[in-house]
């Protein structure tokens, strides 16, 4: 599975969930999420195949997007996504037996969907990073605008 929280908001923007992860998918994902919600200034990310292959270093540099790749053995230079990882697995993988895979697709965006929505976050204030008022605004934003929007200094985490 690949993770993406927005560093700042804490917002879970996607969650691929595929037998086995390459570095399209990656690219894939990006594309979308960047289309979506604009390019960040930098991406964080554990030192995976999949993240520092070729390609995805050459695409991310020519549109100007900074990697920042965590020294291997040191998940606390990735809190954020250690710590979602952490709950995603408490909330949801440790409870649940997938059979197909797309039993785990629908499950894993409804919790992700639920996370971002409703469940509260202490660092928010207890409050969910992407509240349904807010979602609706920015899905409106977004229908109007080609590419979306980008706040500065945006990150993203993997």
């Amino acid at each position: 599975m690949l993770t993406v929280i927005d560093e700042y908001s804490r917002e879970c923007l996607a969650i691929v969930t595929e037998r086995s992860l390459k570095s399209d998918d990656v690219l894939d994902c990006l594309t979308e999420m960047f289309i979506r919600y604009g390019a960040p200034e930098y991406i964080r990310s554990d030192n995976g195949s999949e993240f520092t292959a070729k390609v995805v270093r050459r695409w991310l540099s020519h549109i100007g997007v900074q990697t920042l790749y965590i020294e291997p053995g040191s998940p606390w230079e990735n809190g954020y996504n250690e710590s979602f990882n952490g709950k995603f697995r408490d909330e949801l993988l440790n409870g649940e037996i997938f059979y197909p895979l797309k039993e785990a697709q629908v499950l894993i965006e409804k919790w992700r969907l639920e996370y971002n929505t409703l469940r509260p976050h202490s660092s928010l204030n207890y409050r969910p990073p992407a509240p349904e008022a807010y979602l609706q605004n920015k899905n409106w934003q977004n229908s109007n605008s080609k590419y979306g929007t980008c706040s500065g200094g945006r990150s993203i985490l993997f």
